[in-house]
């Protein structure tokens, strides 16, 4: 398994957003779309605001594979979904931390958001 380095880590951890382009059924990338990252530790996550009507999540939920951008970082990805109920805690946290400028009506469907959390592991 492929991990980031660290400076893709502190690049794309520090980033405010992060071009998501999940892999289509027929191999196509969808567009990007602009979404929050957060990092734990050596580990980045993210989830849909919309929850699970999120069209992007649906099609990496489905594939698993896409590619993302942020901080200079260009690579692809694998999705892996994130169901540990302690790994989301800090998820949660860490969206408060970083994006709690935003307010309560940005964040808090984010940490709601939970049941679509997928970690990004590059391949």
């Amino acid at each position: 398994m492929t991990t980031w380095t660290s400076d893709e880590l502190n690049r794309i951890g520090g980033a405010d957003e992060l071009e998501m382009s999940p892999l289509r059924r027929d191999g196509t990338l969808r567009g990007p779309v602009p979404i929050w990252v957060v990092r734990d530790g050596d580990h980045l996550y993210v989830r849909s605001f919309r929850g699970t009507d999120g069209g992007w999540w649906r099609t990496a939920r489905a594939n698993h594979q896409g590619r993302v951008r942020s901080g200079g970082v260009d690579k692809d990805v694998t999705f892996v979904e994130v169901t540990d109920s302690e790994i989301n805690d800090r998820i949660d946290t860490a969206y408060r931390t970083k994006y709690g400028r935003f307010g309560g009506a940005y964040v808090n469907p984010m940490v709601a958001a939970r049941p679509t959390t997928l970690e990004l592991v590059p391949r």
